[in-house]
């Protein structure tokens, strides 16, 4: 049985995420994978995310989505469309939308716990802490949370690239904030990193779909 929300915190848990449609998503899957399985590997990376927020001690749990719902989506989620936009935009508006202390992370990254968020999401989360980063092991983030959810804190950060979490680190510290960080993690671009993440959360649902969908049975 799937645990219930876990009681209110203080923090909103903020995910953002494409609508898992096959090439719109994962397409550095392609090959091994065809367009479909890849979007049945995000699919299944965004169910066991949303799975892990609803286990979390949050004050509201958001999604912010690109394109439409579907029967991945638990109910507990709060769903709102992103804005038009580079990235650095998009993740700027989506914190806009909340007030208070709020965390975001990505759909790359269904390995997460409430443990792993613990620190971050616990009594004393925000205490002498504006901000928590997590990087992830591409030189990039997989979260970001911030004690006041300001916007120009991502405008103009240059995404997608392998100095993104650097630059985005920086942001925060040259703003003067006090910032925490959460464990290195990697996140799911490419077939060796499904392997990995699997690895590391073995009973997911992203870990059945991708044995389900192993690159030597791949079509």
């Amino acid at each position: 049985m799937t645990p219930g929300p876990h009681p209110d915190g203080e923090t909103t848990v903020l995910v953002i995420a494409k609508e898992p449609v096959a090439g719109r998503v994962k397409t550095r899957l392609t090959p091994p994978y065809t367009p479909a399985d890849a979007a049945s590997l995000a699919e299944a990376a965004l169910a066991d995310t949303l799975h892990a927020v609803l286990r979390m001690p949050a004050r509201r749990r958001v999604l912010a989505l690109d394109g439409g719902t579907g029967p991945w989506l638990p109910s507990g989620i709060e769903v709102v469309a992103q804005c038009d936009g580079g990235l650095d935009e998009r993740l700027a508006a989506a914190f806009a939308g909340c007030q208070g202390p709020t965390l975001l992370i990505g759909m790359d990254t269904p390995q997460i716990t409430p443990g792993l968020l613990a620190p971050a999401l616990g009594p004393d989360g925000w205490r002498d802490c504006d901000a928590w980063f997590g990087p992830a092991a591409d030189g990039g983030f997989w979260a970001l949370g911030l004690a006041q959810p300001d916007p120009w804190l991502l405008r103009g950060v240059p995404m997608s690239t392998a100095t993104t979490g650097a630059a985005q680190r920086r942001r925060l510290t040259d703003a003067g904030l006090r910032v925490r960080d959460l464990p290195v993690l990697r996140d799911i671009d490419t077939a060796d990193d499904a392997g990995h993440v699997a690895a590391a959360a073995p009973g997911g649902r992203f870990a059945l779909t991708l044995a389900r969908l192993s690159p030597a049975t791949a079509r």
